[in-house]
Protein backbone atom coordinates (compact mmCIF):
# COMPACT_ATOMS: atom_id res chain seq x y z
CA UNK A 1 0.00 0.00 0.00
CA UNK A 2 1.10 3.56 -0.77
CA UNK A 3 0.63 6.94 0.91
CA UNK A 4 0.01 9.92 -1.35
CA UNK A 5 1.14 13.28 0.00
CA UNK A 6 2.35 14.92 -3.20
CA UNK A 7 2.50 18.69 -3.53
CA UNK A 8 0.22 19.78 -6.41
CA UNK A 9 2.62 22.67 -7.10
CA UNK A 10 5.43 21.57 -9.38
CA UNK A 11 7.40 24.83 -9.43
CA UNK A 12 7.08 27.93 -7.25
CA UNK A 13 8.92 31.17 -7.95
CA UNK A 14 8.07 33.67 -5.21
CA UNK A 15 4.25 33.89 -5.44
CA UNK A 16 4.08 32.34 -8.91
CA UNK A 17 2.88 28.72 -8.80
CA UNK A 18 3.10 26.29 -11.69
CA UNK A 19 0.96 23.26 -10.92
CA UNK A 20 1.31 19.71 -12.18
CA UNK A 21 -2.14 19.94 -13.74
CA UNK A 22 -1.08 22.86 -15.92
CA UNK A 23 2.07 21.02 -16.95
CA UNK A 24 -0.05 17.96 -17.80
CA UNK A 25 -2.16 20.03 -20.20
CA UNK A 26 0.94 21.54 -21.81
CA UNK A 27 2.72 18.18 -22.12
CA UNK A 28 -0.36 16.47 -23.56
CA UNK A 29 -0.93 19.16 -26.18
CA UNK A 30 2.71 19.52 -27.23
CA UNK A 31 3.47 15.79 -27.42
CA UNK A 32 0.15 15.11 -29.15
CA UNK A 33 0.81 17.88 -31.69
CA UNK A 34 4.34 16.59 -32.40
CA UNK A 35 3.29 12.95 -32.81
CA UNK A 36 0.31 13.88 -34.97
CA UNK A 37 2.47 15.79 -37.46
CA UNK A 38 5.39 13.36 -37.29
CA UNK A 39 3.58 10.02 -37.53
CA UNK A 40 -0.14 10.22 -38.21
CA UNK A 41 -1.00 12.95 -40.72
CA UNK A 42 -0.49 11.73 -44.28
CA UNK A 43 -2.52 14.40 -46.08
CA UNK A 44 -0.13 17.24 -46.89
CA UNK A 45 -2.86 19.87 -46.94
CA UNK A 46 -4.09 18.84 -43.48
CA UNK A 47 -0.51 18.82 -42.18
CA UNK A 48 0.06 22.37 -43.40
CA UNK A 49 -3.12 23.57 -41.67
CA UNK A 50 -2.57 21.64 -38.45
CA UNK A 51 -0.57 24.39 -36.72
CA UNK A 52 -3.42 26.86 -37.30
CA UNK A 53 -5.90 24.23 -36.16
CA UNK A 54 -4.02 23.84 -32.87
CA UNK A 55 -5.25 27.25 -31.68
CA UNK A 56 -8.87 26.23 -32.28
CA UNK A 57 -8.18 22.93 -30.53
CA UNK A 58 -6.75 24.55 -27.39
CA UNK A 59 -9.64 27.00 -27.16
CA UNK A 60 -12.10 24.15 -27.62
CA UNK A 61 -10.49 22.13 -24.84
CA UNK A 62 -10.37 25.00 -22.35
CA UNK A 63 -13.73 26.64 -23.05
CA UNK A 64 -15.56 23.36 -23.57
CA UNK A 65 -13.94 21.72 -20.56
CA UNK A 66 -14.88 24.61 -18.29
CA UNK A 67 -18.43 25.05 -19.56
CA UNK A 68 -18.93 21.29 -19.43
CA UNK A 69 -17.98 21.25 -15.76
CA UNK A 70 -20.26 24.20 -15.03
CA UNK A 71 -23.28 22.72 -16.85
CA UNK A 72 -22.86 19.01 -16.10
CA UNK A 73 -21.41 19.00 -12.60
CA UNK A 74 -22.08 22.22 -10.66
CA UNK A 75 -24.76 24.31 -12.35
CA UNK A 76 -26.51 25.31 -9.11
CA UNK A 77 -23.35 26.83 -7.64
CA UNK A 78 -22.38 28.75 -10.77
CA UNK A 79 -25.88 30.14 -11.33
CA UNK A 80 -25.40 31.91 -8.00
CA UNK A 81 -21.72 32.74 -8.59
CA UNK A 82 -21.52 33.70 -12.27
CA UNK A 83 -18.12 35.39 -12.00
CA UNK A 84 -16.56 32.15 -10.68
CA UNK A 85 -17.13 30.54 -14.07
CA UNK A 86 -14.10 32.48 -15.31
CA UNK A 87 -11.85 31.40 -12.41
CA UNK A 88 -10.38 28.41 -14.21
CA UNK A 89 -7.30 28.44 -11.97
CA UNK A 90 -9.51 27.29 -9.09
CA UNK A 91 -10.10 23.99 -10.88
CA UNK A 92 -13.14 22.37 -12.43
CA UNK A 93 -12.83 20.91 -15.93
CA UNK A 94 -14.92 18.24 -17.64
CA UNK A 95 -13.40 15.81 -20.14
CA UNK A 96 -16.70 15.38 -21.95
CA UNK A 97 -17.15 19.14 -22.08
CA UNK A 98 -13.66 19.47 -23.54
CA UNK A 99 -14.54 16.79 -26.08
CA UNK A 100 -17.62 18.72 -27.16
CA UNK A 101 -15.49 21.85 -27.37
CA UNK A 102 -12.99 20.07 -29.61
CA UNK A 103 -15.79 18.81 -31.88
CA UNK A 104 -17.35 22.27 -32.16
CA UNK A 105 -14.03 24.07 -32.78
CA UNK A 106 -13.04 21.44 -35.36
CA UNK A 107 -16.29 21.92 -37.27
CA UNK A 108 -15.69 25.68 -37.33
CA UNK A 109 -12.09 25.28 -38.55
CA UNK A 110 -13.03 22.67 -41.15
CA UNK A 111 -15.81 24.80 -42.61
CA UNK A 112 -13.44 27.72 -42.82
CA UNK A 113 -10.94 25.62 -44.80
CA UNK A 114 -13.46 23.46 -46.68
CA UNK A 115 -12.15 20.23 -45.12
CA UNK A 116 -13.84 17.15 -43.71
CA UNK A 117 -13.89 17.66 -39.90
CA UNK A 118 -13.25 13.95 -39.36
CA UNK A 119 -9.89 14.34 -41.08
CA UNK A 120 -8.87 16.35 -38.01
CA UNK A 121 -10.94 14.56 -35.37
CA UNK A 122 -9.51 11.15 -36.28
CA UNK A 123 -5.96 12.45 -35.77
CA UNK A 124 -6.94 14.10 -32.48
CA UNK A 125 -8.57 10.84 -31.36
CA UNK A 126 -5.32 8.92 -31.85
CA UNK A 127 -3.21 11.34 -29.79
CA UNK A 128 -5.86 12.30 -27.22
CA UNK A 129 -4.97 9.36 -24.92
CA UNK A 130 -1.56 10.97 -24.43
CA UNK A 131 -3.17 14.02 -22.88
CA UNK A 132 -5.61 11.87 -20.92
CA UNK A 133 -2.69 9.90 -19.47
CA UNK A 134 -0.88 13.02 -18.24
CA UNK A 135 -4.12 14.55 -16.97
CA UNK A 136 -5.00 11.51 -14.85
CA UNK A 137 -1.47 11.37 -13.43
CA UNK A 138 -1.93 15.03 -12.43
CA UNK A 139 -5.27 14.11 -10.80
CA UNK A 140 -3.41 11.47 -8.78
CA UNK A 141 -0.76 13.96 -7.68
CA UNK A 142 -3.49 16.44 -6.72
CA UNK A 143 -5.36 13.79 -4.66
CA UNK A 144 -8.55 14.46 -6.62
CA UNK A 145 -11.04 12.15 -8.37
CA UNK A 146 -9.94 9.46 -5.93
CA UNK A 147 -11.44 6.02 -5.55
CA UNK A 148 -13.65 4.18 -3.11
CA UNK A 149 -12.26 2.46 -0.02
CA UNK A 150 -10.11 -0.63 -0.71
CA UNK A 151 -7.84 -3.09 1.07
CA UNK A 152 -6.06 -4.26 -2.08
CA UNK A 153 -2.22 -4.34 -2.02
CA UNK A 154 -2.04 -1.35 -4.38
CA UNK A 155 -4.55 0.77 -2.45
CA UNK A 156 -3.49 4.35 -1.75
CA UNK A 157 -4.00 6.60 1.28
CA UNK A 158 -4.56 10.19 0.15
CA UNK A 159 -3.45 12.17 3.20
CA UNK A 160 -5.04 15.36 1.88
CA UNK A 161 -8.39 13.55 1.88
CA UNK A 162 -8.53 11.21 4.90
CA UNK A 163 -6.79 8.21 6.46
CA UNK A 164 -8.56 5.55 4.41
CA UNK A 165 -6.91 3.38 1.78
CA UNK A 166 -8.62 3.79 -1.55
CA UNK A 167 -8.58 2.60 -5.15
CA UNK A 168 -6.14 4.76 -7.14
CA UNK A 169 -8.85 5.30 -9.73
CA UNK A 170 -6.83 8.05 -11.39
CA UNK A 171 -4.12 5.49 -12.21
CA UNK A 172 -6.73 3.05 -13.49
CA UNK A 173 -7.92 5.75 -15.87
CA UNK A 174 -4.39 6.74 -16.87
CA UNK A 175 -3.72 3.09 -17.74
CA UNK A 176 -6.89 2.24 -19.64
CA UNK A 177 -8.06 5.60 -21.03
CA UNK A 178 -4.46 6.56 -21.74
CA UNK A 179 -2.03 3.73 -22.49
CA UNK A 180 -4.42 0.92 -23.45
CA UNK A 181 -6.65 3.17 -25.55
CA UNK A 182 -3.62 4.59 -27.37
CA UNK A 183 -2.44 1.07 -28.25
CA UNK A 184 -5.91 0.09 -29.47
CA UNK A 185 -6.17 3.15 -31.71
CA UNK A 186 -2.70 2.59 -33.13
CA UNK A 187 -3.71 -0.97 -34.06
CA UNK A 188 -6.78 0.28 -35.94
CA UNK A 189 -4.71 3.00 -37.58
CA UNK A 190 -2.18 0.39 -38.75
CA UNK A 191 -5.03 -1.62 -40.28
CA UNK A 192 -5.79 1.32 -42.54
CA UNK A 193 -8.93 2.70 -40.87
CA UNK A 194 -7.47 6.22 -40.88
CA UNK A 195 -8.22 6.28 -44.61
CA UNK A 196 -11.94 6.33 -43.85
CA UNK A 197 -12.78 9.56 -41.96
CA UNK A 198 -14.93 9.08 -38.87
CA UNK A 199 -14.22 5.45 -38.01
CA UNK A 200 -11.22 6.14 -35.74
CA UNK A 201 -13.26 8.83 -33.97
CA UNK A 202 -16.04 6.31 -33.38
CA UNK A 203 -13.61 3.72 -32.05
CA UNK A 204 -12.18 6.31 -29.65
CA UNK A 205 -15.64 7.19 -28.33
CA UNK A 206 -16.58 3.54 -27.82
CA UNK A 207 -13.48 2.42 -25.95
CA UNK A 208 -13.02 5.61 -23.93
CA UNK A 209 -16.66 5.49 -22.85
CA UNK A 210 -16.42 1.80 -21.98
CA UNK A 211 -13.28 2.25 -19.87
CA UNK A 212 -14.65 5.37 -18.17
CA UNK A 213 -18.00 3.72 -17.40
CA UNK A 214 -16.39 0.69 -15.72
CA UNK A 215 -13.73 2.59 -13.77
CA UNK A 216 -16.32 5.00 -12.36
CA UNK A 217 -17.58 2.09 -10.22
CA UNK A 218 -14.28 2.35 -8.33
CA UNK A 219 -14.37 6.13 -8.02
CA UNK A 220 -16.11 8.43 -5.54
CA UNK A 221 -18.83 10.43 -7.35
CA UNK A 222 -18.77 14.20 -7.36
CA UNK A 223 -19.81 15.35 -3.90
CA UNK A 224 -22.33 17.91 -5.12
CA UNK A 225 -24.08 15.34 -7.34
CA UNK A 226 -23.62 11.90 -5.81
CA UNK A 227 -25.25 8.98 -7.60
CA UNK A 228 -27.99 9.76 -10.09
CA UNK A 229 -30.32 7.67 -12.28
CA UNK A 230 -30.01 3.90 -11.60
CA UNK A 231 -27.21 4.72 -9.12
CA UNK A 232 -24.97 5.85 -11.95
CA UNK A 233 -22.66 8.86 -11.80
CA UNK A 234 -22.88 11.83 -14.13
CA UNK A 235 -19.68 10.63 -15.82
CA UNK A 236 -21.25 7.23 -16.50
CA UNK A 237 -24.45 8.71 -17.90
CA UNK A 238 -22.56 11.01 -20.27
CA UNK A 239 -20.24 8.13 -21.23
CA UNK A 240 -23.27 6.04 -22.22
CA UNK A 241 -24.43 8.82 -24.52
CA UNK A 242 -21.01 9.09 -26.19
CA UNK A 243 -20.79 5.28 -26.42
CA UNK A 244 -24.06 5.18 -28.35
CA UNK A 245 -22.86 7.98 -30.62
CA UNK A 246 -19.61 6.07 -31.23
CA UNK A 247 -21.60 2.99 -32.30
CA UNK A 248 -23.73 5.15 -34.59
CA UNK A 249 -20.66 6.81 -36.07
CA UNK A 250 -18.89 3.54 -36.87
CA UNK A 251 -22.05 2.00 -38.30
CA UNK A 252 -22.77 4.90 -40.65
CA UNK A 253 -19.15 5.41 -41.68
CA UNK A 254 -18.64 1.69 -42.28
CA UNK A 255 -21.73 1.62 -44.51
CA UNK A 256 -20.31 4.52 -46.51
CA UNK A 257 -16.93 2.76 -46.72
CA UNK A 258 -18.43 -0.48 -48.01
Amino acid sequence: MFTNNFDPVAIQIFTLEIRWYSLAYIAGILIGWYMAKKFFITNQEIKEKFDDYLTYLILGIIIGGRLGYVLFYNIDYYLNNIIDIFKIWQGGMSFHGGLLGVIFSTILFSKKNNHNPYSYLDIVSIVAPIGIFFGRIANFINSELYGTESNLPWAVKFLKVDNLYRHPSQLYEATFEGLVLFIILIQFKNKGFLKFPGIISGIFLIFYSLFRFVIEFFRIPDEQLGYLFLSLTMGQIISLIFFIFGIYLITTKYEIKT
